[in-house]
């Protein structure tokens, strides 16, 4: 005997699909503003001459199911019979007792209509061997078009090498860049000049440095905003500031702790994965080592630590940052850094009361967003992502590291009022060793009129930029299509 009836699925389905009576409903769930990822998925869903299947992943609240929304609104408006669209979300008690075949059986003795059907699935890392169901829909129905979205992005990943090749593509979302935070609110975009690259920076004048970087301080507020709010479509959108940050913590973090991450990895032990994600949030941008980890939360086994993490990285909320090497010297080995997600998760699990007054969190937050939004601009690049460290002399470091076959790029944080670096800071002994093969350098600032090419004798100088100019800059290049152009 089936553990869930058809009717109950019926039922589920008539609930999620409210355009089927009434086509103008779809107008309810979807959104106006939207996100780049948008475009991509539905470019790649109506693809007339490739065939593909799409799987967006990214933490909760980070906009997948409203872009799902979006594109059914989309396809509705361009006259495609609402009955030819299902959407399900598998994080439903009732539908994670139900495969997708199943599903898809169910619907079509609903409404056995011709022509192409539009299938979006949602959340699917809930339903059993969703990989392998979406191989057989794959191969076995031609008449298919289907986008679906998950949580746990190397999950799917790997499902898509293993099932998917061929079939479907997996588009990651980060939380927004600063750029696309401020469409989102409508703001006046700066007059900027046509396709800026950073690169291209060190070629300008003082005079034409200073009259860019004044057109970016009608937005000094709402960096300082972004950095504590972070890139999560609906709470940039909310009025309440300190609501926006209690749903942050509830909906995002405790929920994807207390619910996806136990579910999907196995976790032994909820209290400890929380008391080590809070661990990672005090230690934000620091090199982790987790025998350290293991003796001060609760002297637990280092492979169970390795494990956790591993789970956190899946479940899209920290970045792992590995140690590279650059010229000849000699650089720190097997430990990684770790990034928050987004600033804005750190600020929320710690519960700092006046994060914009604290020199030293500014600086830890400025660098999260500095690496988060360079893994979001280099996705699918063949790029190289990490950070630098001396293994003699481990005080000396470099935040991030990109490293492509014809470029060497180095990115150092140093938000903060006084941002001057002496000549036996790593990033300037770097930018004078030929050997490094360092092909461009930036000193990330705080005040909009720190700017320009450093006053240290370098062989690659090393370019001050503002983070709000830094952000933005990369954020409006990865929106105009420029990803992995630095």
């Amino acid at each position: 005997m089936a553990i869930v009836r058809d009717e109950q699925v019926m039922k589920a389905l008539r609930q999620y699909n409210p355009w089927w009576r009434l086509p103008s409903a779809i107008k309810e769930e979807s959104k106006p503003q939207k996100r780049l990822a948008y475009y991509e998925a539905l470019r790649m869903l109506k693809h007339k001459s490739i065939r593909r299947f799409v799987v967006l992943s990214g933490v909760r609240r980070v906009g997948k199911t409203t872009i799902l929304y979006q594109i059914m609104d989309n396809l509705i408006e361009e006259g495609i019979n609402p009955k030819n669209i299902l959407y399900v979300t598998f994080d439903n008690p009732i539908l994670k007792f139900v495969n997708m075949e199943s599903v898809l059986s169910i619907y079509e003795s609903l409404y056995p209509v011709r022509g192409t059907r539009y299938i979006f699935f949602d959340e699917i890392q809930y339903t059993d061997n969703w990989e392998l169901w979406m191989k057989v829909i794959y191969d076995s129905r031609k008449d298919i078009r289907l986008i679906a979205t998950g949580s746990a992005g190397p999950i799917l990943e790997k499902g898509a090498t293993d099932s998917g090749t061929g079939r479907w593509s997996v588009l990651k979302i980060p939380t927004m860049s600063f750029y696309e935070y401020c469409r989102l609110l409508g703001l006046e975009e700066p007059k900027l000049p046509e396709n800026l690259k950073l690169t291209a920076l060190v070629k300008m004048n003082k005079a034409e440095l200073s009259d860019l970087m004044s057109r970016f301080m009608p937005l000094q507020n709402h960096f300082n905003r972004y950095l504590t709010i972070g890139g999560f479509p609906e709470l940039v959108l909310s009025d309440d500031d300190a609501y926006a940050q209690r749903m942050l913590r509830e909906d995002v973090v405790d929920k994807v702790i207390k619910r996806d991450v136990l579910t999907m990895f196995n976790i032994r032990s909820p209290l400890l994965m929380e008391k080590l994600f809070l661990y990672l949030c005090m230690n934000s941008t620091e090199i982790f080592n987790a025998t350290t980890a293991a003796k001060e939360l609760e002297n637990i086994s280092v492979l169970t630590i390795e494990s956790y993490i591993e789970a956190l990285e899946m479940s899209n909320l920290i970045y792992l940052a590995k140690p590279m090497d650059v010229g000849s010297k000699g650089a720190l080995k097997g430990k990684p850094k770790i990034f928050i997600a987004d600033a804005a998760i750190r600020n929320a699990v710690l519960m700092i009361d006046d994060v914009l007054s604290e020199e030293w969190e500014l600086g830890v937050m400025v660098e999260t967003a500095v690496y988060k939004h360079i893994v979001s601009f280099y996705q699918g690049s063949t790029a190289q992502l990490g950070y630098f460290r001396k293994a003699k002399d481990n005080q000396k470091e470099v935040d991030v590291v990109i490293e492509l076959p014809r470029q060497k790029i180095l990115c150092e944080v140093k938000y903060r009022n006084n941002s001057h670096i002496p000549n036996a800071d790593a990033i300037v002994e770097l930018c004078r060793d030929e050997k490094s093969k360092v092909t461009s350098a930036f000193l990330i600032t705080k005040q909009l009129d720190d700017f320009g090419i450093g006053k240290h004798e370098t062989a690659v100088p090393i370019m001050r930029v503002p983070a709000i100019a830094f952000l933005y800059l990369l954020g409006k290049a990865e929106a105009e299509g420029q990803s992995g152009k630095l």
